[in-house]
Formats: C-alpha cells, sequence, structure tokens
C-alpha cells in the first residue's frame, strides 16, 4: 500500500480507503475461488495494482469516457484503474463465469459505481469504447482482431482512442505489424526489480498495417 501512495501522491480519502481494502477482499476471496496465485496474493499490490497503474501513468481518462477491460480475470486492470478514475466507466469483461462472480463482490465491497462486470466474450459486448486495456490475454493480432469496431471514432483525449495493452519481454515480432504503436518501459517508472521487462503497448484506432 506504500508504494500506492509513493507512485500516486494526489489520492483522496476514499481512493485510499478502497486501495487499502483491495487486499484484504482479494485474499478473502482467493480462498473461495482462485482467481490470483498464492504467490502473487502475497505481493498483490506490486504484482496486480501497481501494474495495472501502469496504465494510469501513461493515459489519464477523463470523466465520462468509456474503458473496456478485455479478459479481466479477477477485475486486473480493470478495478485499480476505476478507483484511479472515478468519473470513467469501466466495462470489465472476462468469459469464465467464476471470475466474473469474483469482480463483482470485490465492486460491491470496495462500492465502486463506476464498473460493469460481463461474463461474455468480447467479441458479444457491444458498444464502443474510448480505450480498450487488458493484460496480456493473447498475441496483439489476435487482441486487435477480438476488439475491432469496438473502440470510438472520436477522440475525447489529447492520445488517440485505442488498445493500452500490458505486456512483458521481447515484443518485437508481435508488434512488428504495427507502424504507429507506442510502447513505454514501466522499468522507467516504477523501480521494483518486477517490472524490468513489463510494458504499457499503446496502439492507436487507425494504425498502419
Amino acid at each position: 500500500m506504500e508504494l500506492i501512495k509513493r507512485y500516486f501522491t494526489d489520492l483522496d480519502e476514499l481512493q485510499l480507503k478502497q486501495f487499502e481494502k483491495i487486499a484484504e477482499v482479494y485474499k478473502d476471496w482467493n480462498q473461495k475461488i482462485n482467481v490470483v496465485s498464492r504467490k502473487d496474493i502475497d505481493e498483490i499490490y506490486i504484482r496486480h495494482v501497481l501494474h495495472s497503474l501502469g496504465i494510469a501513468k501513461v493515459q489519464s481518462f477523463l470523466p465520462g469516457s468509456k474503458v473496456l477491460d478485455v479478459g479481466t480475470g479477477g477485475g486486473f486492470p480493470g478495478i485499480p484503474l476505476a478507483i484511479m478514475f472515478p468519473e470513467t466507466q469501466f466495462t470489465l469483461v472476462d468469459s469464465i463465469g467464476k471470475k466474473i462472480k469474483v469482480v463483482e463482490e470485490v465492486v460491491d465491497t470496495l462500492e465502486l459505481k463506476n464498473v460493469t462486470a460481463i461474463n461474455d466474450r468480447v467479441e458479444n459486448i457491444s458498444g464502443d469504447f474510448d480505450f480498450i486495456v487488458s493484460r496480456a490475454v493473447a498475441v496483439m493480432p489476435s487482441f486487435v482482431h477480438w476488439v475491432k469496431g469496438k473502440i470510438a471514432k472520436e477522440s475525447k483525449h489529447g492520445r488517440k482512442n485505442g488498445i493500452l495493452y500490458l505486456k512483458g519481454g521481447d515484443l518485437t515480432e508481435e508488434l512488428k505489424p504495427y507502424r504507429t504503436v507506442e510502447i513505454f518501459e514501466l522499468s522507467e517508472i516504477f523501480e521494483q526489480d518486477f517490472f524490468d521487462t513489463k510494458k504499457v503497448v499503446y496502439l492507436p484506432m487507425k494504425y498502419r498495417g
């Protein structure tokens, strides 16, 4: 929790309470439904919360904007981002029902009013979104195919609407088709060893193949 305060110094009292409660609620639910590995649950702030908030260091979301979290699992990166941006609407999608059940319970416990959790495949989700976020659920070409047509054409932010993807390792081959892709090294933002190879990949909607 101290790490969250160190890297994000302008959190209000409600946000601090929600971030403090996040470890407790996930540990409780993880005993019933294993959504986070045992090793990760002990380091939830580094491996899940702070990792998710790497996106917030790259892109702030405006009030009234809409963000889709694809393959959210237990709620990452969507739930930490929803705490950080309480006036942005987040839709968290996963095809595995028990994971969405945990997300719904966490959302209720943290009293998040800006999160909708849906148990379905992303291809079946209607509507369009300013940004689509995710945490390494597939290689980028597959992911781009899944979310085709779900990014709003009109951009409200300084950065064009698109995909913000948390990935790790060497992405040279995977990202070769995308000339307009931008890569942000999380090791330049967070000093913990966990982030040495972690990145935020930004792909604007109108990329050139």
